[in-house]
This record gives C-alpha cells, sequence and structure tokens, in this order.
C-alpha cells in the first residue's frame, strides 16, 4: 500500500445520502444513565506475529486506517464518537462506556445501543472493503513481480547454460589448438633439417669455388710475368 491519500468516505459513502441523520441533533437532553453491570465481556487484546513488530511500514498502516476510519465518521454522536471516548478513558473499564453513552444521550436524544452496534458494523464494512481493495492490489503487484522475477531467472539460466555450452566448446577447441601446437615441429622437423642442409651445403660450395678461384688467382700472380 503506497502513501496515496484518499478519502474513504469518498470511496464507499454516498454523502448525498444520510446527511440530515447528524444535522437533525435534538437539544441536549439529561443524561440517562443505563443500568450499570460490572461484568465486563472477554477482553480482547492486540496481538501481532512477533515478526510483524520489526515491519517497517506497520506504522504507516496503522496511521492509514486511523485517518480512514475518522474520515468515515459522519455528523452527530454515534459509534466512532463512543469509540474515541471509550479508548480514551479505558477501553476494559465498563465505566467508560456508561460514561460515553450517558455523553451520547445528551447530544443525540435518541441513541440506542442498536444504534451502536449498528453503525459499528457500519464501520467494520467499509474497513474491510478497504481491507479487500488493497489486498487485491497487493495480491496482483506481488503476483506480477512474482512473474516479473520468473522470466528474468528463466532467461539468465538460459543465457548462463548458453555461456556455459560456448566455454565448454572454446574449451574443446583450445585443446585442439594446444594438441596442434604441439605437433608443428615435429612436423615440419623433417623439411627444416633439409633447408638448413641445403644453406650449409651453398655455404660450402660456395667457399670451395671461391677457394680455387682464389688459388688459381694467387697462381697466376706467382707464376706469370
Amino acid at each position: 500500500m503506497t502513501k496515496e491519500s484518499f478519502n474513504w468516505k469518498s470511496l464507499f459513502i454516498n454523502d448525498e445520502t444520510d446527511q440530515s441523520e447528524g444535522k437533525a441533533a435534538t437539544q441536549p437532553s439529561a443524561p440517562i444513565l443505563p443500568t450499570t453491570d460490572n461484568k465486563f465481556p472477554n477482553q480482547v487484546t492486540e496481538s501481532f506475529p512477533t515478526n510483524s513488530l520489526t515491519n517497517p511500514f506497520l506504522n504507516e498502516i496503522f496511521e492509514v486506517y486511523d485517518k480512514g476510519f475518522e474520515s468515515l465518521n459522519e455528523p452527530g454522536f454515534d459509534f466512532f464518537e463512543l469509540y474515541k471516548s471509550v479508548m480514551a478513558v479505558g477501553v476494559t473499564n465498563p465505566q467508560s462506556y456508561q460514561m460515553a453513552f450517558a455523553m451520547g444521550k445528551s447530544i443525540k436524544s435518541d441513541l440506542t445501543k442498536d444504534f451502536l452496534l449498528q453503525k459499528g458494523s457500519f464501520y467494520i464494512t467499509e474497513i474491510e472493503k478497504v481491507h479487500t481493495k488493497y489486498d487485491t492490489v497487493g495480491k496482483n503487484k506481488k503476483a506480477e513481480l512474482d512473474n516479473t522475477i520468473t522470466k528474468e531467472k528463466y532467461n539468465l539460466s538460459k543465457s548462463i547454460s548458453e555461456l556455459e555450452a560456448k566455454i565448454l566448446e572454446l574449451q574443446k577447441e583450445l585443446e585442439a589448438k594446444k594438441i596442434e601446437l604441439q605437433k608443428i615441429d615435429p612436423v615440419n622437423m623433417e623439411q627444416l633439417s633439409e633447408i638448413q642442409l641445403k644453406m650449409e651445403a651453398n655455404d660450402l660450395a660456395k667457399q670451395k669455388i671461391l677457394t680455387s678461384i682464389n688459388t688459381v688467382i694467387t697462381g697466376i700472380n706467382q707464376y706469370l710475368q
């Protein structure tokens, strides 16, 4: 869920309806205290998975829901005002409910327990709608990202396999070239030797003929006038 701003009331409530309910506030009447009942129902305590406490988005989402709950509030005294009052005084304190109800009766004389429960169900329903909406968005985004990750993994795995095949082929080619390199000298040794011997013979032949010519030249110089 992102930090998008939204008005829950505009999302789920037709503003043209029920506008007159909160405006039709009656004159405050003397508080009517309900029958005292000191037996509090089973306490519902907040509990979250341990790993969720390290969730960096938890406070942000809590704030979104708190503001969303507040935006749903309609004019007049209803479950929302009683909820705020009870939460401030003590959610497990029976007197906090009695005090909040008495305060509500002073503002809305026809306030009843059934009305409060009905409005409580209304808020729960609207919050469930918002939760379902963002849960669906989150699941769709998660599925989309999962698909993207799966495709990227497939493509990378395919590329790695292709590169490994190329490397294997190059390694085979490398070994073949090494063997070919090792064979060059033995293969050409005979020809190299022949060339070398011919070059040596050439040198010797030149030396021989030049020596004999020079000997004759020397003889000419010595024996002829």
